[in-house]
């Protein structure tokens, strides 16, 4: 008889979410079993009790916005693709995606059940405005790095880019980020600088104010993926994988705690803010990617844990 009870009553809060016979069943406050039964045998031929029925609904966290990360949860045995595109799935059902600063795209994310059947839900990222600002007056040298420069600034690149290709069973995305630093934020994400009058790259971090030897916390748990001491450009440089893709980068340290290849968990300090590389004083530039997406770390932090 309970078994029977809990069947029923999982008709009765289906139809109501569908709005099917919803009046029917408002009317009918002291239904008894008998009737319910009744009403169960009526209904059956136009729908199926399906332990799954939950696992179709399409569980996302993240603002669907230039810049975003959403953190989605399924069924682990769901088949999960974004335009075409499959996602990775974790083994508790967790999955990411994430959306470019300038991204104009119509997403389709589709869910597809082992029965074959599909949940579809359009996404198209919000527009965003970006900061601008003009700077006069920077020197030729800078504007113009000579030729051993620019040779060390692609091989570091050629090593970030292949950190970045990475993707681990690691799921500490889908669990919350912390800022990696306490302190005032002076340079946000999508911000555009214009030297001389000519445009530079937008920039894709997130800077924090700070004074050399600052404690650096992970965000996240995760894997350090590369520690370089003396990159051209960002100094010291550091790649820590947070699962499927999803990477955090700490620029211009001054020291790490941490080497290649260790496991660290959110909270702990793996390294120390500084001023190494191109810039003008010391702060700690903090870079989210998935993959070679490069994603506002101010969204990330609004993320919730989707369960």
């Amino acid at each position: 008889m309970k078994v029977l009870q809990k069947g029923l009553l999982l008709v009765f809060k289906t139809l109501m979410l569908k709005n099917l016979v919803f009046k029917k069943l408002m009317l009918c406050g002291g239904i008894g079993l008998a009737s319910l039964t009744v009403l169960f045998s009526s209904v059956c031929s136009s729908y199926t009790v399906d332990s799954s029925i939950e696992s179709a609904n399409i569980e996302l966290s993240g603002e669907i916005k230039q810049g975003g990360l959403i953190v989605g949860k399924t069924s682990a045995e769901n088949k999960v693709t974004l335009n075409n595109k499959p996602l990775v799935v974790s083994n508790k059902g967790d999955y990411v995606f994430g959306f470019s600063r300038d991204d104009k795209t119509s997403y389709s994310l589709v869910i597809t059940q082992l029965d074959g059947s599909q949940v579809t839900r359009t996404l198209i990222p919000t527009k965003r405005d970006y900061k601008l600002q003009r700077i006069e007056g920077i020197k030729k040298s800078i504007m113009q790095p000579n030729p051993k420069a620019v040779a060390r600034s692609q091989q570091d690149s050629k090593q970030i880019k292949t950190a970045r290709k990475i993707s681990s069973k690691i799921t500490s995305f889908a669990k919350g980020f912390i800022p990696p630093i306490k302190g005032t934020i002076t340079g946000v994400y999508g911000s555009q600088r214009i030297y001389n009058g000519v445009p530079k790259r937008p920039h894709f971090g997130l800077d924090y104010a700070g004074n050399i030897g600052d404690p650096v916390k992970a965000p996240a748990s995760g894997k350090v993926l590369l520690w370089v001491p003396d990159m051209f450009y960002s100094g010291g440089t550091m790649i820590i994988d947070h699962g499927q893709g999803v990477s955090s980068t700490f620029l211009h340290l001054s020291h790490s705690f941490v080497k290649q290849g260790d496991s660290v968990k959110q909270g702990d300090v793996v390294a120390s803010v500084g001023n190494s590389g191109r810039v003008t004083g010391p702060h700690l530039d903090w870079r989210i990617n998935w993959f070679d997406v490069k994603i506002d770390p101010e969204l990330v932090l609004k993320i919730n844990t989707v369960k």
